[in-house]
């Protein structure tokens, strides 16, 4: 017999799962006419504490940080044009193309992080062509930090949402998703945000331990490796997001996260070593 234990109205323990429905949005006011989503206020928390860690970066290595507020903005707009885009095109392409003008409809959610990390380097090269005075793998492999630990808050709100659910499990830290329906399944969402938080502490680590600098492409290179070599690990463990992924052996998050594995794995153990190569080949042509 289950014991359940009230913690809130909407937020139950018992003896055998956690109960999950919390609203995704917070009343601010009596009557609900101003709310504020939990999933848009962990968006936002990211972008704040990202800011506050690149404004160190940016003094420990003597940057000018004026250039930091134009970096935010064009990153803020990389990154939400570009998760928009890559839901849209990746899963629903069919009916965003019949129905183009819903793209902009960003509040009725969908947001793709395989899109942001196309729309993030994007915007990245777009920041350098004005800003002449770094380089494009300065500000990538810098970012990258950031952009890691914006993963953790973002699967956060997807948990506070009830939404990328897991597979049904019996697992004793399985979730009911009471929002959704009354079974136990993986709190996938939780499995995701934990690692990336700690391959936002590991990659911030290296950082700091190579004396607050990467060989170029390496930190990049790091980060595609580990927080998609996660994501391919982690979608076993999700309930398929759109009706075509069913019957296929990958979903479409893992074939998507397949490419910048391998392109991580180039950055970080080959770029390095071609590039001292053809430079050596170069002074004794010379």
């Amino acid at each position: 017999m289950l014991l359940p234990v009230n913690i809130a109205t909407d937020f139950v323990v018992n003896l055998n799962y956690l109960h999950w429905s919390i609203s995704p949005s917070i009343d601010i006011f009596d009557g609900g006419f101003l709310k504020i989503r939990w999933y848009g206020l962990l968006f936002a928390l990211s972008f704040i504490l990202g800011y506050q860690i690149m404004q160190y970066i940016f003094q420990k290595e003597n940057k000018n940080l004026k250039d930091l507020e134009s970096l935010t903005m064009t990153m803020i707009l990389g990154t939400v044009l570009g998760a928009r885009l890559g839901h849209c095109l990746f899963y629903a392409p069919e009916y965003y193309l019949s129905n183009p003008i819903d793209i902009l409809k960003v509040w009725e959610g969908g947001l793709a992080s395989h899109g942001a990390m196309i729309g993030i380097p994007f915007a990245l090269w777009i920041f350098v062509k004005r800003h002449k005075d770094y380089t494009y793998f300065w500000i990538i492999d810098r970012i990258i930090i950031v952009v890691a630990l914006a993963g953790f808050f973002i699967r956060m709100g997807n948990f506070f949402n009830s939404e990328i659910i897991g597979m049904p499990t019996d697992l004793p830290w399985a979730v009911i998703f009471t929002r959704v329906d009354d079974i136990p399944r993986h709190p996938s969402q939780i499995y995701e945000a934990i690692s990336y938080l700690l391959i936002f502490i590991f990659i911030t680590y290296k950082y700091a331990n190579n004396g607050f600098k990467f060989e170029s492409g390496k930190g990049l290179g790091l980060f595609l490796m580990l927080i998609f070599g996660v994501r391919i690990i982690w979608e076993f463990t999700k309930e398929n997001q759109v009706a075509f992924e069913s019957g296929m052996s990958l979903n479409m998050g893992q074939i998507l996260s397949i490419p910048a594995v391998i392109l991580g794995i180039y950055l970080y153990f080959i770029f390095n070593q071609t590039k001292t190569a053809n430079k050596t080949v170069t002074k004794l042509e010379k």
